[in-house]
């Protein structure tokens, strides 16, 4: 055999499974390194609360030189696999040499070890977490990813298909330049709802990021309800986010709708911090994150002065089903653009526009965002028998017609 396989069980092997990316990717002067420690961090029972109802495993794969030639993880989130039709685990992490053979045997371990967990199915590459990080597979797009947002080698996509997966959905990332003006259509729909009556946009202050926590969780829970894989943010992991975002924090970049009151909407956007990171490749040490947090106060004022930071990107938006047709997509975009185009962000990328979202779609389209990269979430059925079928688009049931309209 050409290439051997190891279970992660090591202090080394964990080591080695972070190295495996520097050595696909030394060569390659678009790909940026996520930090070493996120990525433990995802497989450490003590960091990552997924392991509260879930478990994962790791392989590295090397040749018969020794040389890494891939790696891969796989996950079961059990609350994940109750909640829907189809009982699916979850491959990634995945890089791997240009060697159909070579992925192969990383999948058939995943799928062995999957199969022995019981879930009749693997999706990939997808992150044991939120879907907000380490999400899909690259096919179109092959520039400098924001932070978080997975890189690979082009022919990725082929070891992939050749295999047997399918695309289950797709997802576009799109970008706003800040340096062109916003088509006028835009600035009627904003003048709008600036005169709907009860209707505000309000940005956080960092001190109120727990109280806006709570907002963000009844609206995320309202809106996102619908998704075929939908599972409820609980009071624990809302918090946690709001902590996460703490350290990224531009008031202007993270606008709420309220409708008489009501939490309605709202859009996360943070500074793409692979802009600062990048030069560390991959390792950040603590003289050097105690840097990072100096630097960072005041909006990222160091970094946007030199030019560093120029970049911001939107991780996450949610409307309640009820507020939909209020146009407040529009209105949070527009509260925020001019005073982050102030701070000397010249441009913001939109991720994961599903193509089971027609309406985000459609938004991305109306502010004149053009397309920055594509990537493909993936379903492999162990039983070939089964019918395969693509994620559901959201449905716009009757029911949430009727609640707009009342």
């Amino acid at each position: 055999m050409r290439f051997s396989i190891y279970t992660v069980q090591t202090e080394k092997d964990k080591t080695d499974f972070l190295d495996v990316a520097r050595a696909i990717y030394q060569h390659d002067s678009n790909w940026i390194c996520p930090l070493d420690k996120q990525l433990h961090n995802t497989f450490e029972p003590g960091k990552n609360s997924y392991f509260q109802h879930g478990s994962a495993q790791r392989w590295i794969l090397k040749d018969h030189a020794g040389n890494y030639a891939g790696r891969i993880a796989a996950f079961i989130d059990d609350e994940k696999k109750a909640n829907t039709g189809i009982s699916a685990g979850g491959i990634g992490f995945f890089e791997c040499v240009n060697e159909q053979d070579a992925a192969n045997l990383m999948f058939d371990m995943a799928r062995a070890w999957l199969e022995a967990g019981g879930v009749v199915a693997m999706d990939g590459p997808i992150n044991f977490g939120e879907n907000d990080r380490f999400w899909g597979l690259l096919v179109e797009g092959f520039t400098e990813p924001p932070f978080t947002t997975n890189y690979n080698k082009p022919y990725y996509q082929h070891l992939f298909e050749n295999y047997g997966f399918q695309v289950y959905y797709e997802m576009t990332s799109n970008v706003i330049d800040l340096q062109n003006g916003i088509d006028e259509r835009f600035d009627r729909i904003w003048n709008w709802v600036n005169q709907k009556e009860g209707v505000e946009f309000r940005h956080p202050a960092k001190n109120e990021l727990a109280l806006y926590a709570g907002y963000f969780r009844e609206i995320y829970n309202d809106a996102w309800q619908f998704h075929e894989e939908y599972k409820p943010i609980s009071e624990t992991r809302a918090q946690k986010f709001a902590k996460e975002i703490s350290h990224l924090f531009v008031s202007k970049m993270i606008p709420f709708a309220f409708v008489r009151g009501e939490p309605a909407g709202f859009l996360i956007c943070t500074p793409d911090l692979n802009q600062i990171f990048k030069k560390y490749n991959g390792k950040l040490n603590p003289l050097q994150l105690l840097l990072f947090m100096f630097r960072s106060r005041n909006d990222f004022q160091w970094y946007r002065k030199k030019g560093i930071l120029t970049k911001g990107h939107a991780i996450a938006v949610g409307i309640k089903p009820k507020f939909q047709q209020y146009g407040l997509e529009t209105g949070m975009i527009m509260s925020s653009i001019d005073e982050v185009r102030k701070l000397g962000f010249k441009s913001i990328e939109l991720r994961w526009a599903g193509d089971f979202n027609p309406k985000i779609n459609r938004l991305h389209s109306a502010v004149g965002a053009v397309q920055a990269r594509k990537h493909f979430t993936y379903r492999f059925l162990f039983d070939q028998s089964i019918e395969f079928k693509r994620y559901k688009p959201i449905p716009m049931s009757r029911q949430q017609t009727e609640t707009v309209q009342a």
